[in-house]
């Protein structure tokens, strides 16, 4: 579109290279795009004096990176909870993930917030670096590990308040049928400032059980007007069926459009027919889906479900924990791991790829607004490279991350400067 550069812009972004092609100039006013401008339609467009201007030399240009799954308060535990759990989780088709989980327990034993805090500090300043502004949070609240790591977790997000949105999942790790009080605590947990009701109900020994962990969570979801989020289906067994529970008890309860499934990793395993009978019903249901191939073995068929038009992410999940050693919440590396675990290598598959943490992400945790267009928030990343097959291939961290109009980092050659206010240089 075109448009005049109103005279309260704080920043505009000239020369920004779009994933289609086009080149503009965004103008920013009070923390949203108030015009997008074709280059070539603005020629001899003054800058009012006194605005920040950026100009990202033709680069590629997109939004905030956002990350629909990851455990916050183990990150950086690997060392304290030993290579076990992670030989359990990870071997053959993870027919040991319920192993992994117990095992992995052990580390809640010695929870305590003088050492939780500094490492959720730690995994928010990578997001802040690498322009991941949107989290969905998974904290365990049970009998062994009380709320110590969720009243961490809510103190270090009040601390970043201006920098990431942190959605917190209340989640019961351990089971509710399995850990009697964990209900209680998560209750507990949502009147202290959880966001969204978490569950984990292949955890449970039997059917009924998980049945009923699925509609305590839905039932008190539409209680408190709150989402719904849940790891269903992490293991390698056809015969898990929680992701239909999830989906079933969303409709039941008026969720519909309010529930997210991460991992589902069984649906790998699954008949076609059955995985059709699946996706119809999360349709219905509107369950979006956040997929961490990089984890393990198996992976939600992410593919089947982008054609059949469900909502997908991809998320990190872990960051040097039981389940997984590595990770730097950077969402471009996950990306870049994601495009040879699910074959996604062509142009457009890449594009695909940036939208399962962009715009698609967003979509699958409520968020709106999230695509540069006039009138939404303006949170969005400068990168270093002109293709997206470069700026995937480096999985730098962007040159400038933009949050609510304002610059809160900067990367040049490696180094970075996080709360960049002015100065952006002309």
């Amino acid at each position: 579109m075109k448009a005049t550069a109103g005279t309260d812009a704080a920043l505009i972004v000239r020369n920004a290279r779009l994933v289609d092609g086009s080149v503009v100039r965004l103008v920013i006013e009070q923390g949203r795009y108030a015009a997008v401008i074709d280059e070539g339609d603005d020629a001899g467009l003054p800058e009012p004096d006194g605005v920040p201007v950026i100009d990202a030399q033709g680069h590629l240009v997109t939004e905030s990176f956002v990350n629909g799954h990851l455990h916050l308060d183990k990150v950086y535990t690997l060392p304290m909870a030993g290579d076990a759990g992670l030989a359990a989780y990870t071997a053959g088709s993870m027919g040991g993930a319920m192993t992994s989980i117990e095992l992995a327990s052990a580390v809640k034993r010695s929870y305590d917030r003088s050492w939780i805090e500094p490492h959720v500090r730690r995994a928010l300043e990578a997001a802040v670096r690498h322009g991941t502004l949107h989290v969905q949070a998974f904290v365990d609240v049970d009998t062994t590990a009380g709320l110590i790591g969720m009243e961490a977790v809510l103190a270090v997000r009040h601390e970043y308040r201006d920098l990431v949105d942190v959605q917190v999942v209340a989640f019961p790790q351990d089971g509710l049928l399995r850990d009697d009080g964990a209900a209680e605590l998560c209750e507990e947990a949502l009147r202290r400032g959880a966001d969204v009701v978490g569950g984990i109900p292949w955890i449970e020994h039997t059917d009924a059980d998980a049945e009923a962990h699925v509609e305590w969570a839905c039932a008190l979801a539409a209680q408190t007007g709150r989402r719904v989020a849940m790891l269903v289906d992490d293991a390698g067994d056809p015969s898990l069926r929680t992701t239909a529970m999830l989906a079933e008890a969303m409709l039941r309860h008026g969720l519909v459009g309010r529930g997210v499934a991460c991992h589902a990793r069984a649906l790998q395993l699954y008949p076609q027919p059955t995985l059709l009978r699946l996706i119809g019903l999360a349709r219905r249901a509107g369950l979006g889906f956040v997929s961490d191939p990089h984890t393990g073995p198996l992976h939600l068929p992410v593919r089947e479900f982008l054609e059949a038009g469900l909502p997908v992410a991809l998320g990190q999940d872990d960051i040097e924990d039981a389940y997984y050693p590595f990770g730097r919440h950077n969402m471009l590396e996950v990306a870049f791991l994601a495009a040879h675990l699910l074959g996604f290598l062509s142009g457009p598959e890449q594009r695909w790829l940036l939208e399962l943490v962009t715009c698609r992400a967003a979509a699958v945790l409520g968020l709106d607004g999230h695509r540069i267009a006039v009138g939404n928030p303006a949170n969005l990343c400068i990168h270093h490279d002109e293709r997206l097959v470069d700026v995937l291939r480096e999985h730098a961290a962007p040159r400038y991350v933009v949050r609510d109009g304002v610059v809160v980092a900067a990367s040049e050659s490696g180094g970075w400067v996080r709360g960049v206010r002015d100065g952006c240089g002309r």
